[in-house]
């Protein structure tokens, strides 16, 4: 109970809404352990899933081992879901909305009214949305993420999910924490009970003090990602490549030349220059042509990466 006690007290002094910690409120083991449990705990086999077709790769396999029908929803320019072009019929069905913004790989951050639409459009269909927010201290602006819990309506129909890897480097540690819904937490909750323990203990505890630490510390290594992100942006338009700069997290989403195909461009280009990508088709279908940069390197190494990755896109 502390640790949820810290949740709910750092969630509302950051979005000013006050929730339950006995039951609004779930520690997890990660919240990548949270996403797959709570599939299977708040819809059935075979229910259709509103998903984008750009995502992190767990998503995908956490929808199949729930047995859910994955439904794609169309992208904007700005990489967010088309709501209002989704057709009725998959509204009808679906049973879960799955969103994750700031975003993992293309560092789109949405908007506060775009949540809003997504809230509404929710509660209109009878739909959980479940927010896999752990980017959440990694933008740039002085103001937070949006997170759609704390909008009207959010309490009736949203479960956002936290984890401590990003904003506090415990990764290895494997915690987080859900918030929202109280009839999500309480089936998250029945499900995870006789199928896993609580963190130790400890470790729970460590993340107690992370929540109470200044909000500068986070802010401070978002400034880090900036500064990296800024530099391999500044990098590749020097050589020649219209990038664009992020405003959260800690990744470029860069569009490879029509018809490259992008496995075999990141195979070759870590054979011949050292410098590993991720293939856009390891996040989905949405993802072919595409490659994700990892912003793990000081400013001066991403920039001489910069220069092999154009070179190489030349070669293609």
């Amino acid at each position: 109970m502390p640790l949820l006690e810290a949740a709910t007290e750092w969630y509302g002094q950051r979005y000013g809404l006050q929730l339950d910690p006995a039951c609004e409120a779930l520690t997890l083991i990660g919240a990548q352990e949270g996403l797959g449990h709570a599939l299977m705990a708040v819809a059935d086999v075979g229910d259709a899933i509103l998903m984008t077709s750009v995502a992190y790769p767990s998503y995908f396999g956490a929808v199949q081992v729930a047995g859910l029908v994955p439904v794609y929803m169309p992208l904007g320019p700005d990489f967010l879901p088309l709501l209002d072009a989704l057709p009725e019929a998959d509204l009808a069905r679906a049973k879960v909305m799955l969103l994750n913004y700031p975003n993992n790989p293309t560092s789109a951050v949405a908007t506060t009214a775009f949540f809003q639409r997504a809230v509404d459009l929710c509660r209109q269909h009878g739909i959980l949305l479940i927010h896999d927010n752990p980017y959440v201290d990694l933008v740039f602006g002085d103001e937070p993420s949006p997170s759609p819990l704390c909008l009207p309506g959010g309490r009736d129909c949203v479960l956002e999910l936290f984890s401590f890897a990003k904003s506090f480097h415990l990764g290895g540690f494997r915690l987080g924490f859900a918030l929202g819904n109280r009839h999500a937490i309480s089936s998250l909750e029945a499900l995870k009970a006789p199928l896993d323990f609580n963190q130790y203990k400890g470790i729970m505890r460590m993340g107690v003090t992370c929540l109470k630490l200044p909000h500068e510390v986070a802010r401070r290594d978002a400034l880090v990602w900036q500064r990296r992100a800024a530099a391999m942006v500044a990098a590749l338009k020097e050589a020649g490549y219209e990038a664009s700069m992020p405003v959260a997290g800690m990744y470029l989403w860069l569009k490879l030349p029509d018809g490259v195909d992008d496995v075999s461009f990141c195979q070759r280009l870590v054979a011949q220059s050292g410098v590993a990508l991720s293939p856009g088709q390891g996040f989905g279908p949405g993802g072919r042509g595409y490659v994700r940069v990892a912003l793990v390197q000081p400013e001066e190494v991403l920039a001489t990466c910069a220069a092999k990755i154009i070179a190489a896109m030349g070669q293609a």
